[in-house]
């Protein structure tokens, strides 16, 4: 999958679960090009999301609303997300 394939679907999918004031999808795969795991096909995602429904929840508990959202692209297309909540 292409990269901004992918972003387009993660801000629908995560647009259809949450209310969100602004967020921003970065790709940081470039990070991580030479670490021995990486692979071109498993994108590295850095999501910024304002939220004041998220914002009001625990942490751990956003981030599981957003693991759950995303469990397609987890398993297929993300290596990894680092996630922040504004």
């Amino acid at each position: 999958m292409e990269i901004n394939k992918l972003i387009e679907i993660i801000k629908k999918k995560i647009a259809k679960e949450i209310v969100f004031q602004e967020i921003n999808i970065e790709d940081k795969s470039f990070l991580h090009k030479n670490h021995k795991n990486n692979s071109p096909n498993k994108f590295h995602i850095k999501i910024i999301i304002k939220s004041d429904e998220l914002k009001s929840k625990k942490k751990i508990d956003s981030t599981k609303i957003i693991y759950k959202i995303l469990d397609n692209e987890l398993k297929n297309y993300i290596h990894s997300i680092q996630l922040s909540v504004n």
